[in-house]
């Protein structure tokens, strides 16, 4: 989503300002802007729609000079009003206060509609300027920049990350944050702001992870924060373990491509010190993990997007090896409507960010219905610092490491392999996994990371299948079972970054509607293991056949899918389980994705419209 960067230096800031927000910008954007407070003691702004290229060259073309030791930049994705230049931020009112905000105030028609009644002017269409007016009311009559932003924030209504800077208290950025996500960068070079870590890992390894409703008053050479409540507390400076050069592309065209070629490690990292030669550590979902596993007699899981696609194989799973009963939702239906709870339900949150709106609302939603119920919550992540890790009882990290393409790859193999090892210890503690059955699984587990560098072995092949797409604007995804929702991760992913229409279906409910849409024009791309519905699979793939589409069929050697005219099919590998199986055939999905939107030349990395973490509704 939208990403902030600030910072107070001893030197011009505006160069760390720029590097920040091309750091974030994998998280999608339609445009950009920054504020600096001058030597003059004035507030200066340059913005522009598009890239960070275009504000570099509309900084460069200003008179103005923007050199000052403390400012604030923002990219935007449009929530309210169009991308354009007036509605990117930061937002300044009266001169005096300028504001970068991520997420959105529900009640900015309300706060709007009492600031215009007292002469403020507005002069965009985003929520954000009623942030920057409040702020200048209450600047008013009050002592310091934090005493008026604290007072502005009892009246917001939503959720927010924002930053303030004002020459009426030079030398002071106010931070604070209510469902957004923001840290604080400590540096000897100065102290800073972010929404993502990513930004300032140039200048900072260490940082402070402000929690729900904390403000921080931060200067060159401190950092103050208070709770909710008002009161001043301490938190944590933790050293972050990534690194700058982690986040490159490494030689690759893409990070999508890079971040599928990355899978096998991060599966390895993933695994590591949670699984021995033959089982699985139940430790590895913490220590409280055992009582609650065994007393659980059902399980929710929440999630969006390719972490909704991961649940629906985990349901597979846990319904089949642990033998417990599963339901799985889209979060932001979820957290809407009023769930029967039942008692001794574990609830699963996925997602890769751990900071997901609809996700991180669904649990609080969840914990405040439950009061007085048996309810234990789990969270299964790659962010170990986000919101849903402090509001689950249990953490699992899928360590998968940054991933910077908005369509999850490796994430979602990773969040696979998680559910993986969820499926057995819930089973081996329900006693439905023998010490045999595990072991095998285990060695599944193990086998991955060499299966999946076979299957990469097969682009060649796919860039060849890839070049039929370039003409086409719809495509069906069949599979069956777990299959399932793997041909749904399929097509996701091609509408994502291709903008081809594409649809999954059972492959067994083609006849109950869906094989209307079939013609030459529509190719069909079918998942087929060598599982015990094989053969039903096949008579789907005959009706196919007769209507006269272009097929595409990722096989399991072993399947021995007869060919037929118009079909391609393509040997995936071979002795796949029920755990290997869905993984393994995510990759060539995967794989013909990236190279269809190559062909159709779409921005693979950044496609439009959408963002890497969906900080709001």
């Amino acid at each position: 989503m939208c990403g902030i960067v600030g910072g107070i230096s001893k030197k011009n800031i505006t160069p760390v300002l720029i590097n920040g927000l091309k750091k974030l910008e994998y998280r999608g954007y339609d445009s950009a802007g920054i504020v600096t407070l001058c030597k003059n003691n004035k507030l200066n702004r340059a913005r522009a729609v598009g890239k960070v290229v275009n504000l570099e060259k509309r900084i460069k073309d200003k008179k103005t000079p923007m050199d000052g030791t403390i400012g604030i930049a923002h990219t935007r994705w449009a929530t309210h009003g169009e991308p354009s230049s007036r509605n990117a931020h930061p937002h300044i009112c009266n001169h005096s206060v300028s504001v970068v905000h991520n997420g959105i105030i529900e009640n900015f028609l309300e706060l709007k509609a009492t600031q215009e009644a007292d002469g403020y002017i507005f002069t965009s269409d985003t929520d954000t300027e009623v942030i920057g007016h409040a702020i200048h009311q209450y600047l008013q009559d009050s002592e310091s920049l934090l005493e008026a932003t604290q007072k502005a924030i009892l009246t917001f209504k939503g959720a927010y990350g924002i930053g303030v800077i004002s020459p009426k208290d030079p030398g002071h950025i106010i931070a604070t944050r209510s469902g957004s996500p923001l840290v604080i960068g400590i540096s000897n070079k100065g102290n800073f702001i972010a929404s993502d870590q990513m930004a300032l890992l140039d200048i900072t390894k260490d940082f402070i992870y402000l929690l729900e409703g904390d403000i921080a008053d931060i200067t060159l050479d401190s950092v103050t924060i208070y709770d909710k409540d008002g009161n001043q507390v301490e938190r944590e400076i933790k050293t972050s373990k990534l690194k700058s050069g982690q986040v490159s592309k490494r030689g690759y065209d893409h990070y999508m491509l890079k971040e599928i070629f990355e899978q096998p490690q991060a599966i390895r990292d993933t695994l590591e010190s949670r699984i021995t030669k033959d089982s699985v550590l139940l430790s590895a979902f913490g220590y409280k993990a055992e009582d609650i596993f065994k007393n659980t007699k059902h399980i929710q899981i929440i999630a969006c997007g390719t972490s909704y696609n991961a649940g629906l194989v985990g349901k597979y799973w846990l319904e089949d090896i642990a033998k417990i009963s599963t339901h799985i939702e889209v979060a932001s239906e979820y957290r809407y409507r009023n769930p029967i709870i039942l008692d001794n339900t574990l609830f699963i949150t996925i997602s890769q960010s751990g900071e997901t709106a609809d996700t991180l609302e669904a649990l609080k939603a969840l914990k405040k219905r439950s009061k007085g119920k048996n309810i234990h919550t789990l969270t299964i992540c790659n962010s170990a610092e986000s919101s849903l890790t402090r509001e689950s009882e249990l953490t699992f990290l899928t360590h998968a490491g940054p991933e910077i393409g908005v369509a999850s790859t490796k994430a979602f193999t990773t969040q696979l392999v998680s559910l993986a090892l969820l499926s057995v210890v819930m089973g081996r503690c329900h006693k439905q996994v023998s010490k045999q059955q595990e072991a095998k699984i285990v060695d599944g587990l193990n086998r991955l990371p060499g299966l999946i560098k076979q299957t990469l072995k097969q682009e060649d092949q796919i860039k060849e299948l890839a070049k039929t797409f370039k003409d086409k604007f719809n495509a069906l995804f069949i599979g069956r079972g777990t299959m399932h929702a793997i041909a749904m991760e399929g097509a996701l992913k091609l509408k994502e970054i291709s903008y081809i229409h594409a649809e999954a279906f059972p492959a067994g409910e083609l006849k109950h509607g869906p094989i209307a849409l079939i013609d030459k024009d529509t190719p069909v791309i079918a998942i087929a293991p060598n599982d015990r519905l094989l053969d039903k699979l096949k008579s789907n793939l005959q009706e196919v056949n007769s209507r006269g589409s272009q097929m595409i069929v990722f096989e399991d050697e072993a399947a021995k899918i007869t060919p037929m005219k118009g079909m391609t099919i393509v040997p995936t590998t071979t002795d796949l389980g029920r755990i290997t199986a869905p993984i393994i055939f995510t990759i060539p999905l995967q794989l013909l994705s990236y190279h269809v939107a190559l062909i159709k030349g779409t921005n693979i990395d950044q496609p439009r419209n959408l963002a890497k973490s969906v900080t709001v509704e």
